[in-house]
């Protein structure tokens, strides 16, 4: 039986923990969680970012979270709070089972994505181009 992405989507969305923007807004001011950005680089740079989300691209997650992996960032630990976000809500959606299925069981997910936040009037930052990542000629 074929399954499509938004069956994938719906499935994920299903088993993990989805917040409106106020809610994620009272979870900042509150600093009780760390906000993950996993959309690409060139979005960020685009569109800007929630401020103070920590850039964590989609295709790196599960490599940077899990501790037996050769990748792993030292700042992902199990107990801490993640609410991860994406353009539009459906990536961070899988991404947020993900974690859980590594064994992250306090994460959740911005339900309306960053595009979301930002029609909601969400605070937006830039974010510089001045990184490692940006090819200078």
């Amino acid at each position: 039986m074929r399954r499509t992405v938004n069956d994938l989507v719906r499935e994920a969305k299903a088993r993990i923990e989805e917040l409106s923007v106020a809610d994620l807004q009272a979870e900042i001011a509150a600093g009780s969680c760390t906000v993950i950005d996993i959309r690409d680089f060139r979005e960020r740079l685009e569109r800007g970012a929630i401020p103070g989300a920590v850039s964590a691209p989609r295709g790196m997650l599960e490599f940077w979270f899990d501790p037996e992996s050769p990748y792993h960032r030292e700042s992902f630990t199990f107990d801490k709070r993640y609410v991860l976000y994406c353009a539009g809500g459906q990536r961070s959606a899988l991404a947020a089972a993900v974690l859980r299925d590594i064994g992250f069981d306090d994460v959740a997910h911005l339900e309306v994505g960053f595009n979301g936040w930002a029609e909601a009037g969400g605070e937006v930052e830039d974010v510089s181009a001045d990184s490692k990542w940006v090819k200078r000629s």
